[in-house]
């Protein structure tokens, strides 16, 4: 009996993936989420026809968020780099571990948590000192042929339909393992469930927003840099996706999988404070169990909460997740069903792709 699971995108992929699909493949249902890009090259096609899951209320395959070329994307283009560039520029892709290669993740009841007390008083302040905890750091700036290296742990919980049947179930925690070059232009994945485990290179002829470099030429100013996101987000969003809920989501991609320089992320937090409807959220839990505090916004289209994680102490960004905060009529999910959860375990520079920290090249 072959089930069809039916995925619900994080926030962040919607935006960047519906401009850059083929335009029959665009139009996901009403309020299915919004923002994380189209494939120019065939196999890339083909891989998100058979990694994604289709919904029962949709001929189209939502993408998962995890998908080594959605996670990571073009909300914000260098100073040069305009939007429609990434749509031409394509990217290209060859595998350490073929498709055949992947292993199956095992999947589980969906994912649950308690919800969080959320305070939209307690933000502004909560955000300035992590602002002054990002801009206070000793991390070596990297430089020329060096690549950001990103460690997680994620996990989704979507629904999953069996002919008349839907029910909620979430795939077990598994690791992620990025390599991203200085100019974004090169890279290399290797994800449990979506790459073998050899993983896979990535290749792209234009950079993406999370890139060093592409950062670094950000402005500092937080006002500047809120008009940029807010520009580059109405450039892709979904019309169902509100504007400041699109441009929150912006900020936190270029925050996951990336290595800002100390002074654009305190600007990027910055930018966030100023976002109407962010709350400060008293308790939340990232993938591995670290209990921390967030930062987060509620879409009221879908009734999911974007949740970013730090360390209670140090402040430090742990990891982000998206809860249920609202239930909706047409979703099984219920209240406190955790939706994504990720964890970041280690963050550094290092020479070459496919080498870990402390490895010699």
């Amino acid at each position: 009996m072959n089930a069809s699971p039916s995925h619900r995108p994080h926030p962040a992929e919607w935006t960047e993936t519906q401009s850059l699909l083929p335009s029959a493949e665009r139009d996901l249902p009403a309020g299915r989420h919004q923002f994380h890009k189209e494939q120019m090259m065939a196999r890339i096609h083909e891989d998100l026809r058979t990694s994604s899951r289709t919904p029962a209320t949709s001929p189209v395959a939502p993408v998962k968020r995890s998908h080594p070329f959605l996670r990571r994307t073009i909300l914000l283009p260098a100073a040069a780099f305009a939007l429609a560039g990434a749509v031409v520029g394509g990217l290209a892709l060859a595998g350490g571990g073929s498709q055949d290669g992947r292993t199956a993740l095992a999947t589980g009841p969906a994912l649950t948590t308690r919800v969080g007390v959320a305070d939209a008083k307690g933000a502004p302040q909560l955000l300035e000192r992590i602002s002054l905890a990002a801009a206070d750091t000793s991390a070596p700036a990297p430089h020329k042929g060096q690549y950001v290296y990103i460690a997680s742990k994620v996990a989704d919980s979507y629904v999953k339909t069996d002919g008349d049947q839907r029910e909620a179930v979430s795939d077990e925690l598994h690791s992620r393992q990025v390599w991203n070059s200085l100019d974004g232009r090169d890279g290399w994945l290797i994800e449990a469930g979506a790459t073998g485990d050899e993983g896979i290179t990535l290749k792209s002829d234009v950079p993406f927003s999370g890139a060093y470099n592409a950062l670094a030429g950000l402005p500092t100013d937080p006002d500047a840099l809120l008009q940029r996101i807010y520009r580059a987000s109405d450039a892709v969003r979904d019309p169902e996706v509100p504007r400041d809920q699109a441009a929150f989501v912006a900020i936190g991609d270029l925050l996951f999988e990336s290595y800002p320089p100390a002074e654009v992320g305190a600007a990027l937090y910055k930018a966030a404070a100023k976002i109407p409807g962010v709350v400060s959220v008293d308790d939340a839990v990232d993938a591995t169990g670290r209990h921390g505090v967030a930062i987060a916004r509620q879409n009221d289209t879908d009734g999911e909460r974007t949740e970013w994680i730090f360390d209670k102490k140090t402040l430090r960004f742990l990891g982000e997740r998206i809860v249920v905060v609202k239930a909706t009529a047409d979703s099984p999910l219920k209240v406190g069903t955790v939706t994504h959860t990720s964890a970041i375990t280690e963050r550094a520079v290092v020479d070459a792709a496919k080498q870990v920290p402390g490895q010699a090249s």
